[in-house]
């Protein structure tokens, strides 16, 4: 169970196995070394879901700003970039870390595209990606949505 001042992890009957309120407070002083316990992954999990699943809607906010910036190549590629300013988000649980946050394998779900997997990569210099180690690798399947 995943709320902002709150984790609960259950065992599938609803028995709580571990607790703990104020879960963004057990990130302050992590060094990129310090291990996580399974309260960690899964407030950073819940936290990260949510945000990548509401970007596109969050865009949308008339207190955030957008605006399409120069391209960036990548790999041979050229990727046009959208740089957007959101009022107060930051990445706290990361000791303000930065990240290639890459969306892909998108599909229609009753009409609303989802992008299915979300890796995020370290980067160097102009936007160059380091491929290893994975920051982040998050895999949804199964989607469905309530009625």
């Amino acid at each position: 169970m995943f709320e902002p001042d709150r984790v609960v992890i259950e065992r599938a009957d609803g028995t709580p196995v571990e607790t703990r309120d104020d879960p963004e407070a057990s990130f302050a002083g992590q060094q990129l070394d310090t291990p996580w316990d399974d309260i960690h992954v899964a407030y950073f999990s819940g936290e990260a879901l949510w945000t990548y699943l509401n970007t596109p809607f969050l865009y949308a906010r008339d207190d955030c700003a957008t605006e399409e910036i120069a391209p960036v190549e990548v790999g041979g590629e050229t990727w046009r970039r959208l740089k957007v300013t959101f009022p107060d988000y930051t990445v706290d649980i990361l000791g303000g870390g930065t990240g290639l946050n890459y969306a892909t394998n998108y599909q229609d779900i009753e009409g609303i595209i989802f992008p299915t997997t979300r890796r995020v990569y370290a980067y160097t210099g102009d936007y160059q990606l380091v491929p290893e180690p994975v920051l982040v690798a998050i895999d949804i399947t199964d989607v469905r949505l309530g009625k």
